[in-house]
């Protein structure tokens, strides 16, 4: 009987030594998991040299975008952290605030606007007012018309829509200056809104210098409370140095016109907002829905408005954003005139800055103004986050 060797025999000893595969090549990879010392060597270099790659491919990523940052770091960021540094400081503007020339203050400028009695906490706190009422009118107002507005030129049957759309367009790409100037003629006293009011016999008022907030006509006109003299809970309780009757006054007839100036100028921009997300409404949605029998208004409320949540958060957000911001109209159109009814805190910090000389204050002004908007829009956010249940990933 011929002798089988132990390799033949399947025996997993060798010849090369009696302890069997750990003195063999297969016998060291099954030791050390099953990979040869050659492969994992490959293995390790491989792992290198992705290292090596992805190193390479940052390297070469902040390299095209170094330009944006350099750019981004020295007119943005630079000169955000050099107003808190003002905002710290009484200084007047004509030397170095990072020298010993400025007065250190602290928090006093901040103090000064909401903590301390005096004529900057009521001016600052009129200019929220006015502003808050210019927000709280302004943002629904612009928004609506702009849907409806998209709606309209959205409709495949209506004749002449791009001429539609560019004549709604054409007032958001115009001068905000030209178009103020405009309106300061049509709403004067002998303009061409109080001519057309006397048509039908109105007498309008003197547009830009009636301060008479709104609310408080309505309200004297039917009796509940007095403007002239308020009594009562509202003239006897005040906050940041204003009674709560003025706080409740509403916007005057001056910050109406502004009220109405900002929605014609900015509504033709959010049309084409909502008009592109309209047109990428799938149409088999909207098909679905026409079979199921839906009407007009439950496909604007179950169709179209759900599938515009994106881009109405994106204009109730742009909208906030601009109407805290508001200058350019006030500056043109009275400068917070009459009688500080239409004084926002964006003027109030270039008055306070540049006419009073005073760029501590003005500086502390704009960084309370962007912790109300970074509030607001936060709020806004949560409101109209999704509601629906997520469902948990499984592990």
């Amino acid at each position: 009987m011929p002798i089988r060797t132990t390799r033949e025999s399947g025996d997993p000893r060798t010849a090369d030594g009696p302890d069997g595969p750990s003195d063999t090549a297969a016998g060291r990879a099954r030791a050390t998991g099953g990979v040869p010392a050659d492969g994992r060597a490959r293995t390790a270099g491989g792992a290198r040299a992705r290292r090596a790659g992805l190193r390479g491919e940052g390297a070469w990523g902040w390299l095209f975008v170094s330009p944006m940052v350099i750019v981004i770091g020295l007119f943005l960021v630079l000169p955000i952290l050099m107003a808190l540094w003002v905002s710290l400081l009484h200084w007047d503007g004509r030397s170095n605030p990072f020298s010993g020339q400025a007065d250190f203050v602290g928090l006093d400028n901040y103090r000064s606007l909401l903590t301390q009695d005096g004529l900057d906490r009521t001016l600052f706190a009129t200019s929220l007012r006015n502003n808050a009422y210019y927000v709280l009118l302004t943002v629904p107002l612009q928004t609506m018309l702009a849907l409806g507005l998209a709606i309209v030129v959205n409709q495949k049957l209506l004749r002449a829509r791009s001429a539609l759309r560019t004549a709604f367009f054409f007032p958001s790409v115009t001068s905000s200056i030209a178009v103020s100037t405009v309106f300061l003629f049509l709403f004067q006293g002998s303009g061409a809104v109080n001519s057309l009011l006397s048509w039908i016999g109105v007498e309008g008022p003197n547009w830009f210098a009636d301060p008479r907030g709104v609310l408080s006509l309505i309200l004297g006109g039917l009796g509940v409370v007095d403007p002239e003299h308020p009594t009562g809970v509202l003239a006897d309780h005040s906050l940041l140095g204003l009674s709560w009757f003025e706080w409740l006054s509403g916007p005057s007839v001056a910050m109406c016109t502004l009220i109405l100036l900002a929605v014609w100028t900015t509504s033709g921009t959010f049309m084409l907002i909502f008009l592109a997300a309209l047109q990428d409404i799938p149409r088999e949605l909207e098909e679905s829905a026409a079979l199921e029998g839906v009407n007009r208004f439950q496909m604007l409320r179950y169709v179209t408005l759900p599938a515009l949540r994106p881009s109405l958060f994106l204009v109730l957000t742009l909208g906030l954003i601009a109407t805290w911001q508001v200058f350019d109209q006030v500056y043109v159109m009275g400068q917070g005139a009459p009688g500080n009814t239409t004084l926002t805190p964006a003027f109030l910090s270039y008055s306070a800055a540049f006419d009073n000389g005073d760029f501590g204050q003005g500086s502390a002004i704009a960084f309370i103004l962007l912790a109300v908007i970074l509030v607001l829009t936060a709020l806004q956010r949560w409101v109209l986050r999704e509601r629906g249940t997520r469902t948990r990933r499984n592990r």
